[in-house]
């Protein structure tokens, strides 16, 4: 794991260097004359190399910095002290066309320093204050809409094996994940419900949840999926950045313990296509698109479109969705060539075909009326029929605990 991860994040810094010409460690770097301007990111706690969020967030901000031939300076904050600081430095140079925030967490630093400087144009991932200064672009995301799809997938995966138990380990306990909580529930919820008119047989399952505390220990999200497996989850949700990692091992683990190479159990990555990372072990990801969320910032910038206020991306928008093996195929192939290389080989593929037919093996395993069910969910949820609620605070998540129906989550949805 430690061996393919340091390949991975010398691959993704090798990207950056030809996409942006210029990797910050201090918010300068080096200009050189062909740009037409400059882009900043500054990254939550964790960082790059989560194969999840920030990761999405770097290939947003890279894509914008080769399409409009860009500058681009990372800065990793590694503390919340960190975060004032970080911007203040971008800010202070006046040379950036828009600087990006990655993480709910920076929502208070962004509003101070947006505010010092008035004339600097700001985006913040996954942050909203409703007095934020009107020079921030609030980027926001369904990610109960993407979640609710993950969910009806674990959901009928269960009913159809006759098991009654599904999982999600989370990171932190921040309103934002509520929203991914709220959605796999209502799934679930709409999956047995689906179930009992398609089969005529009642199915009840329960949802294990755990909040982990972090976005960037693989250690505490396997101990959380061991019990949920333990407790006889058949498919866990992860929704834990870095941390979610090891959900993954652990039911690869647990796979392996019962001389499986192919689930069920089954794992659900989340922001990016995870599904290359373990095949046989992620039967899909809910893709949050944080790449599309920067990119659109960006270009909105260079186009002179830039508004504050919110921009929020949902199914419809094609901000969120369950991942396809064209999209983990296409996430695949933004590795550098030597770390697709290596990647296969620790896999024991002798090609990215190979890669591609084992994936698609692996989703086999699922009946194609499920995926067609969760195809159903997709397209009520985009048309309006249906709506999925997305709590952001402890109350508003306790009464979605609570309800028996999809029918009483729907009626919470604002």
């Amino acid at each position: 794991m430690k061996r393919w991860m340091a390949l991975f994040l010398i691959g993704l810094m090798a990207i950056s260097v030809v996409a942006s010409g210029c990797i910050g460690g201090g918010g300068g770097g080096t200009t050189t004359t062909e740009k037409k301007g400059a882009i900043a990111i500054v990254y939550d706690v964790g960082g790059r190399g989560d194969l999840s969020f920030n990761d999405m967030a770097y290939l947003g901000a890279s894509k914008a910095a080769k399409d409009f031939n860009l500058e681009l300076t990372e800065l990793q904050s590694n503390s919340e002290d960190d975060y004032v600081k970080n911007l203040e430095t971008l800010a202070s140079q006046k040379k950036y066309l828009l600087i990006i925030a990655v993480g709910f967490m920076m929502t208070d630093a962004v509003k101070q320093v947006a505010s010092e400087y008035p004339d600097q144009k700001f985006a913040i991932i996954d942050g909203f204050d409703k007095d934020m200064p009107k020079n921030v672009m609030m980027i926001l995301f369904k990610e109960n809409e993407g979640s609710a799809l993950a969910g009806a997938l674990a959901g009928l995966i269960a009913a159809n094996d006759g098991k009654d138990k599904v999982g999600i380990v989370l990171g932190m306990e921040i309103p934002v994940l509520y929203k991914f909580e709220a959605g796999y529930r209502f799934g679930v919820k709409w999956a047995e419900d689906y179930y009992k008119q398609k089969t005529g047989k009642e199915a009840k399952i329960d949802v294990l949840y755990q909040y982990t505390g972090s976005f960037g220990d693989a250690a505490k999200g396997k101990a959380a999926a061991q019990a949920q497996l333990q407790q006889g989850a058949w498919v866990i949700y992860q929704v834990a950045g870095g941390t979610g990692l090891g959900v993954f091992d652990a039911v690869a683990d647990e796979l392996k313990a019962e001389g499986k190479k192919m689930g069920p159990p089954f794992a659900i990555g989340v922001d990016s296509a995870q599904d290359w990372i373990k095949p046989g072990v992620i039967i899909a990801s809910m893709m949050k698109r944080v790449d599309v969320g920067v990119y659109t910032a960006v270009k909105d910038a260079v186009n002179g479109n830039f508004k504050g206020g919110v921009l929020e991306l949902g199914l419809k928008e094609k901000g969120v969705g369950l991942s396809t093996v064209d999209d983990v195929m296409a996430m695949f192939n933004s590795l550098p060539e030597d770390t697709q290389k290596q990647k296969l080989k620790d896999l024991g593929f002798n090609s990215k075909d190979e890669l591609k037919q084992y994936l698609e093996q692996t989703r086999g395993q699922i009946p194609s009326w499920i995926w067609d069910a969760v195809d159903q969910l997709k397209q009520k949820i985009i048309s309006g029929e249906i709506k999925v609620p997305a709590p952001m605070d402890k109350q508003g998540i306790e009464a979605v605990r609570k309800a028996q129906t999809w029918q009483e989550m729907e009626n919470l949805a604002k």
